[in-house]
């Protein structure tokens, strides 16, 4: 369970400094001020918010990346990720299935209509196979001879090979969560480790790939290791940070964990953003169910500055239209395709 925060004994001087350090030099937090920021205090969360939207203001500017993505292959994967319905291991409603390639044009031809300039190719799997990258291969040739979109993939762990071949490929960005702190991570997965996928990053940032890399909020960790987690995710430099909270899902191992109260999602994600000034900061999986439609609005007011629009991979989101709006409402513009390359 997460821990109880402390409450810092002068908000106003670490208000103070972090504006000097972050909005003003544009260095993010380390791991201790992060923590700080984490366990601000509830009644100031506003001006807590507010500094991180004028972060990312400055040293993001104001348009929003719209992304959506769909799975090629759902279910039976091998591994044992405690907040995933995907794992083979678990008894979870979720059944394999594969989706052939005139489905996945007309995926990323929906998602193209919608002002979305990012496509993300998705398979439930340890690392693709010979099988699984010959239909990313084609997948891939089918969406660019009719739709102009940039594509990303999310394939699970890589070989050297597999990674120059993606980026032959022509793949923009690749996303691999390190999902939570190096210090928890046994506690959220055991069939491989953070240092696993700490080497695809590693590869996949060497082979001129985009590197997308994010987590989880709300399996357990505590404070401290939320601190740390954004530290790790700093040290990688990631171009793109997916925040995702805890969608408790039937029959796996945190099916019974609470969903992450909103006021503790938002200082999550103003404390992520003054740790990573630079970072495509991206809504991701959970938030309908965390923060609701007010609560969104807040988050892109609080440091966000890309959502994930449609459905996620085993969950309902909200109706692409909704997010469109509410961009819209926010005078929040949607990056046009060419800023993405």
């Amino acid at each position: 369970m997460t821990q109880a925060p402390a409450r810092p004994t002068n908000p106003d001087a670490l208000l103070a400094g972090w504006r000097e350090q972050v909005l003003e030099q544009g260095v993010g937090l380390h791991e201790s001020q992060v923590l700080e920021a984490l366990e601000f205090p509830e009644e100031r969360m506003g001006e807590l918010l507010q500094l991180a939207h004028e972060v990312r203001m400055r040293w993001c500017g104001p348009e929003v990346e719209v992304e959506s993505i769909i799975s090629l292959k759902t279910g039976g994967c091998p591994e044992d990720c405690h907040f995933c319905s995907q794992s083979g291991l678990f008894a979870s409603p979720v059944r394999s299935a594969w989706l052939n390639i005139p489905s996945l044009v007309e995926a990323a031809k929906s998602t193209a209509k919608s002002g979305a300039t990012e496509f993300c190719i998705v398979a439930a799997v340890r690392g693709p196979d010979k099988r699984l990258m010959s239909q990313v291969r084609a997948g891939i040739a089918a969406i660019r001879a009719e739709v102009d979109i940039n594509v990303a993939c999310s394939l699970g762990m890589l070989t050297q090979e597999q990674v120059d071949e993606l980026a032959d490929m022509g793949v923009h960005r690749y996303n691999h969560n390190l999902e939570t702190a190096r210090s928890y991570f046994d506690k959220v997965v055991t069939t491989h480790t953070w240092e696993e996928r700490w080497s695809t990053l590693t590869m996949v940032r060497e082979a001129g790939m985009e590197v997308c890399c994010g987590g989880l909020l709300g399996m357990g960790e505590s404070l401290a290791q939320r601190a740390e987690f954004a530290a790790q995710l700093a040290e990688l430099e990631p171009d793109e940070v997916p925040l995702n909270f805890l969608i408790p899902q039937p029959g796996t191992p945190f099916a019974d964990l609470p969903v992450v109260p909103a006021e503790e999602a938002l200082k999550s994600v103003a404390a992520f953003r003054l740790a990573l000034p630079r970072t495509i900061l991206r809504f991701a999986g959970g938030r309908e169910l965390t923060l609701g439609d007010l609560g969104a609005e807040q988050g892109m007011l609080g440091g966000i500055n890309a959502i994930i629009v449609g459905n996620y991979l085993t969950n309902l989101g909200r109706p692409v239209d909704d997010d469109l709006d509410m961009l819209a409402n926010l005078k929040m513009p949607i990056k046009a395709l060419n800023q993405t390359i």
